[in-house]
Formats: C-alpha cells, structure tokens, sequence
C-alpha cells in the first residue's frame, strides 16, 4: 500500500511526503512513489497512533466487555495503545484476576490494551510484584497512602526488575475527606475540599525514594504546578522522575465545578485558574513529559447524583486526537511533532517500547488526521460536551 499526498508527523518534524507500506512495515518514504494500492491522504496528517497510560474502564467494572469498549473507543480518537490503570474492581493484584483481565485483551478488534499491576492489596499489604511482572504486566502501580515501609519494598521491586513505577501522590487523610480543590470555589459552594498538598507533600517523599534507590517513576495525572517544579528540579539533579499531566487539567480549573457540575469533578481535582496557567507554562517550558485524557467513564446514575455521591471521572477518549489538536496544538501552546512526543514517543519509552517516528523499517502503527474537518462533541460526560473540535480520524494503521 502507498500512502500518497500526506504531511508525515513524526517526533522529528512535518514534511510533505510518500509512504509505502508492506505487510505491516515501512519498506520506502520518497516523493511520486508507485503502487498498486494508493490511498491519496489529500493533505491529511500522517501521525503515530497516540499510548494513553492512564485508562479507567466503565465505572472501574473489570470485565471482557467493558475491555473492549474501551479498545474501540480508543481507535475513534486515534488512541492505538492504552494502558489500564490497576485500580479496577477487582482490582489486578494477584494471578487470578491478571490472568482473567488477560483474557479480555487477547482478541481485541481495536486498540491494544496492556495492564498495569497494583502493588498494594485491599488490606495495604503487597500483592504478589515479582510473578506479576513476570506475567506481562507492564508496569506496576502504587498510590502513596502505602506507608513507608511498603513503599520502600515496592522501590526494591522496581530496582531489581528495572521497570518504571507508576505513582499517584495522594494523602488518604487529606484526600478522604474533599470531593473537589480547597480554595475559594469550593468554599462558595459549600464542598470540602482536598487541599493542593495532599499531592505535592507526596510527590517529594517518592523524590527522594527515586533519588535514593534510582529508580524510574512516572507520576500519575499531576495537578499541581508546584509539583512539577519539584520533579523538574529532580530532573535536574538526575533523578529519574517524569510527570503526566491530563489534557483537562491544562484547559479547566476549579470554577467548571460550579453549578455541582459533576462531569468537572475529577481525580484529582481541578487546580486552580491560577495554577491552570502555570501548567500550561509548564507544558510549553517541555517539564511535562506525557499527555493523557484521564479517561474514567461511568454510568449517568453514578454520575446524575449529588456532588458528593457522584463518582469522580469524565470521558474524553473518542476525542483524543482532536482535543489535543484543537486544545494544544492549533491554539498555539504546543507544535504537532511535541504532541506526538507527549502522546506517543514518551509513553511508549516508559513502557520499553521504541514509537514516535515514522521511517523505514517502523511498524506501520498509524492515523490518518484531517485537520480540516471539524465536529461537535455530543456527549454529556465530556467536560467538552456541545464544543465544536477540529479535526477527524480518517483511517487508522
């Protein structure tokens, strides 16, 4: 197959050119090439197919079903990879319950789905790490309410296994009792509110447990720019420790709580509008390593409930591409080629595979992007319901 007449995307830049594809390969990139199947891409992009590392299923539900809901809705937003988080019902923290989720992702008709493990039972005891990881999970996953002890045993794990942890900072004592930010919005609408240090005093612990095992961490879903200033200035001092931050948080702040809208009460919350532009100076400033949509879908009678009672969560996955594109990339805030670094080349290092660039020899794991067609999102669990995006996922590779 040739693809013809498409803008190429790729890490490394946009360049108008040729793609030829055999049997599932990058086999010749050129001007005027030939073939018997041409598919004129008519100025469309030609990008990478986007990792999302940071999946829920509907209402948390494990089950071969909700798997491969998610796998297609995947493929719409032009997602090829998503990673499940662990905290599912069951939650994935013993063999049984991989091998079941296993079974769930072997037949998939669209997106590949991958696992990550939880280290921590119900009971704040550790699941079993080594046989899990040896069973094909692709990275473990551990929120900080575990105490130190055990968080010291996970980094051990992860040291002998040299895997990447997946960390959500989190204070169960801070966090329990909040639904939303604690700030002036939260006190306005009489909501508890889950103060910003709850994330941030737990971002500096596993620092410093990075620092002194060296280890690799990725931190979950980061919401606070503080935070960010934390693991840039680890970086800096060689640490291995990267941020992922959601496309909701760089866009909405607190004040999209009003009215008790629960589609805006997420985990964790929505920062501030003052720190909503600190995180988007922080994306441009390249200290955000990896985008996600922080897909947690739920059914509307989790949802149509009291503030409160209502679970945390919004959909955004059938929009992946198009949300960034309109929200990212056609505003200004980041280039085409760093949204494929932030949603592909990234996420795909930090589960040890190599992806992001399209050239000879590259598996043709692809989408086709119009930018020129655009569309309304109907969706009333989407903070971007009634919004007008631009851009279409034609075909994907």
């Amino acid at each position: 197959m040739l693809i013809s007449n498409a803008i190429v995307c790729d890490e490394n830049g946009e360049r108008k050119i040729d793609v030829r594809i055999e049997d599932g390969v990058v086999v010749e990139l050129g001007v005027h090439l030939n073939d018997a199947e041409v598919l004129d891409a008519q100025g469309a992009y030609l990008l990478p197919s986007l990792i999302d590392t940071n999946i829920r299923l509907q209402d948390a539900n494990l089950n071969a079903k909700n798997i491969q809901a998610i796998s297609n809705d995947a493929l719409q937003g032009g997602v090829g990879h998503v990673i499940l988080n662990a905290d599912s019902t069951p939650a994935i923290d013993d063999e049984v319950v991989l091998e079941f989720a296993q079974n769930g992702t072997a037949s998939l008709s669209g997106a590949k789905v991958d696992l990550m493990l939880n280290t921590l039972k119900e009971d704040m005891t550790l699941s079993n790490i080594a046989i899990l990881l040896k069973k094909g999970v692709v990275a473990p996953y551990m929120s900080t309410i575990a105490k130190n002890d055990i968080a010291i045993k996970i980094a051990e794990y992860v040291q002998m296994y040299k895997v990447t942890l997946f960390c959500k900072a989190e204070d169960n004592s801070l966090k329990n009792a909040g639904v939303m930010l604690d700030g002036e919005v939260s006190s306005r609408l009489g909501l508890a509110g889950i103060p910003v240090l709850s994330e941030v005093l737990h971002v500096s612990r596993m620092i410093e447990i990075a620092k002194y095992f060296q280890i690799s961490i990725l931190f979950k879903s980061i919401a606070s720019p503080r935070s960010i200033e934390l693991i840039a200035k680890a970086k800096e001092e060689g640490v291995d420790v990267k941020c992922e931050v959601s496309i909701h948080h760089l866009l909405h702040s607190d004040e999209s709580c009003e009215g008790f809208n629960t589609t805006a009460k997420l985990d964790p919350p929505l920062a501030s509008k003052e720190d909503v532009v600190l995180l988007q100076k922080a994306l441009k400033a390249s200290q955000i390593d990896i985008l996600t949509t922080l897909h947690q879908p739920n059914s509307p009678v989790n949802k149509e409930v009291a503030f409160y009672d209502a679970a945390y969560g919004c959909e955004a996955l059938k929009d992946a591409l198009a949300l960034y594109y309109t929200k990212l990339v056609k505003s200004g805030l980041i280039s085409m080629s760093e949204l494929v670094k932030l949603t592909v080349t990234h996420p795909a290092k930090i589960i040890g595979l190599e992806s992001g660039k399209i050239e000879v020899g590259t598996k043709a794991q692809f989408v086709l992007f119009d930018a020129t067609k655009s569309y309304e999102v109907k969706n009333p669990q989407s903070l971007y319901n009634g919004e007008v995006l631009d851009g279409e996922c034609k075909t994907i590779f």
